[in-house]
């Protein structure tokens, strides 16, 4: 069967051609390719030991370390598919995630026993299917190195065909739920190679991957350097620090890492004599992407990172990659996030008659990729609305320069982008509007100098009602991941709320008042 390499195949090649490399890293240890292939060999034969079946979900739920990229190919190799969780959500939101995508079993920090034990009655799996990393907390887990002791090293896989889905990854939609995103291995190996067209990377690259290892930019950045053999060191901090960040770099003589805005932001603002104490001389590329980046801090990147040519990037969970700003055009289109992407194969800006506008004009952006998603699981309206033909879109409005580049307009419905997480106001918005004492709601983002832009509520109460910012921020915060919850309330009368003449609410009014 003709087929492109899957993450396991990468790893098991590059285990023959050289085993003693160093494949992958964190805080604590690191795998050779002989060893990383060992280990996701002894947890694939553990999962299907358990019962599992090729095509059967196995959600993750941990920090960033090294054992998810032992997972990603474990699974690859056993035909199983990942559902990576953001483990910033709370335990209904994990509880949604699990059941919608009927996982079979879940991986889990040791961190996170106790969220995973409060939803254990919501999650139809055997108990021998929790699966802990570490020393099990109580009855009802299976260790995750007794797992692999306990594996048949010598089982053989099914066959994994190019079509089979590789990942099941979450993301919030308009509709206030999270939806599966499908992504196949023939996808992911496609943009893996994509990636290393485009940037130029080889197996002497050393990539540092700091944003968490459930988004889809590790996820793919991380794929690139596995299909080339080269190295890849994982930031298993829980929280993000700008100076421990250099030690990394320049310790580890990383070429390579990926960073939002707000990263950039805090490490520049490290005083003078911490920033000398670093040399970040091997850092030859660096990308920014998940929200605006102001020209001073582009500047500001590019006068530390003296060796280091700056990208941006466009694209998203379902579409990948989809546009470039290439380091020699970072500050003469500034606001542009680029071109297209080689290998996203194009780009088209469509009117709501699906007609394309003129240059200059504002329309939904769609592309067309040999790596798109396969759809939405379970979702086949969102999976329709996704695509026209074999072009997809998230909803992105944007215009297009005479010279080809592209200019958002609005993302994703309003979206709101904090400190790099994806924020969609609907969800707070319903959280908000559950509450007895709140009429109606609207959920905007105001620009942020930390973080981009912060969550910020428009509130109208009930007549006679009273209450305050806490009150419904608590209520939020029982309800959702801190990253979503409101950082400020507004209340205004029922009167001052600007709506449309079916009384839909105007977001973009409310945006243009604010920030005034």
């Amino acid at each position: 069967m003709n087929r492109l390499l899957t993450l396991a195949d990468a790893v098991a090649a590059h285990a023959r051609l050289t085993p003693r490399k160093l494949g992958a890293r964190d805080s604590r240890r690191s795998l050779t390719y002989a060893e990383w292939d060992a280990r996701a060999t002894r947890l694939a034969a553990g999962l299907l030991g358990l019962g599992l079946a090729p095509g059967d979900r196995v959600a993750v739920l941990a920090y960033n370390c090294l054992e998810w990229m032992e997972i990603y190919v474990g699974l690859a190799r056993a035909g199983l598919v990942a559902v990576p969780i953001n483990f910033r959500l709370t335990a209904p939101e994990i509880a949604y995630i699990a059941g919608h995508a009927e996982v079979g079993a879940l991986i889990a920090g040791r961190e996170f026993c106790g969220t995973v034990d409060a939803i254990r009655g919501e999650l139809a799996m055997p108990t021998a299917c929790h699966i802990v990393l570490g020393e099990p907390p109580t009855g009802g887990w299976t260790g995750y190195e007794q797992l692999l002791a306990g594996a048949d090293a010598g089982r053989v896989f099914p066959p994994v065909a190019p079509a089979d889905t590789c990942a099941l990854m979450y993301t919030s939609g308009t509709t206030g739920r999270p939806k599966g995103v499908v992504r196949s291995h023939e996808g992911s190996s496609l943009i893996a190679l994509a990636t290393a067209l485009e940037m130029g990377f080889s197996r002497d690259d050393t990539g540092l991957l700091v944003m968490p290892l459930c988004h889809a930019n590790s996820l793919y950045f991380g794929t690139t350097f596995i299909h080339l053999g080269a190295t890849i060191v994982v930031d298993d901090r829980r929280s993000f620090d700008p100076e421990a960040l250099l030690a990394t770099l320049a310790h580890e003589k990383v070429t390579f890492t990926s960073l939002v805005p707000t990263h950039y932001i805090m490490l520049l603002a490290l005083p003078e004599e911490v920033k000398r104490k670093y040399d970040v001389a091997s850092v030859g590329k660096l990308m920014i992407s998940s929200a605006p980046a102001r020209r001073d801090t582009k500047l500001g990147i590019l006068e530390f990172f003296r060796n280091g040519k700056l990208y941006e990037l466009y694209g998203s969970t379902e579409a990948g990659w989809v546009t470039l700003l290439r380091p020699h055009e970072q500050i003469d289109r500034l606001g542009s996030v680029g071109r297209e992407w080689a290998g996203s194969g194009a780009i088209r800006l469509l009117d709501e008659d699906g007609r394309e506008v003129a240059d200059g004009e504002v329309g939904e952006l769609f592309s067309r990729s040999p790596y798109a998603f396969d759809g939405y699981w379970k979702n086949t309206d969102k999976t329709a609305e996704a695509f026209r033909g074999d072009w997809c879109s998230v909803g992105d409005m944007a215009r297009r320069d005479a010279d080809g580049y592209i200019w958002l307009v609005d993302r994703k419905s309003n979206m709101i982008i904090s400190g790099g997480e994806n924020i969609y106001p609907s969800e707070v918005e319903g959280v908000l509007g559950a509450h007895p004492k709140v009429k109606d709601v609207a959920v905007i983002g105001v620009p942020h100098a930390k973080w981009g832009e912060a969550v910020q509520a428009v509130v109208v109460l009930h007549q006679g009602e009273q209450a305050g910012a806490d009150e419904l921020r608590a209520w939020c915060r029982e309800r959702l991941a801190g990253f979503k919850c409101p950082q400020s309330v507004l209340f205004l009368a029922d009167a001052d709320m600007p709506r449309t003449a079916t009384g839909k609410i105007l977001h973009r009014v409310l945006r243009q008042r604010l920030q005034a």
